[in-house]
């Protein structure tokens, strides 16, 4: 079952992230806690592992963009699993 992984808060008064390089692409399988992607905020780099183990379905933004603490960054399901038609993929956030 598809699974939507969300810009967790990441700190104090964090309201944005900055995704600077993902370690992971689409098709992709992962383990619970491996590295997925890093992320800038205006106090801290960090490093943001998967919090479950399964296939990366698809990652919902680019090097480079500025995401909300909220916004879907990655959609997890098992192997063989497609992205449900009803999840559409996230707007940009302007910047």
């Amino acid at each position: 079952m598809a699974r939507e992984f969300k810009l967790p808060d990441i700190g104090e008064g964090v309201h944005e992230g900055e995704v600077v390089k993902w370690f992971v692409k689409e098709g992709d399988a992962v383990k619970e806690n491996d590295p997925v992607v890093e992320v800038m905020t205006d106090k801290v780099t960090v490093q943001i592992p998967s919090p479950v183990t399964g296939k990366i379905l698809q990652l919902r933004a680019k090097e480079g963009e500025v995401v909300k603490v909220g916004s879907t960054l990655v959609v997890f399901g098992e192997a063989g699993e497609a992205v449900p038609a009803s999840t559409p993929a996230a707007a940009p956030t302007a910047s």
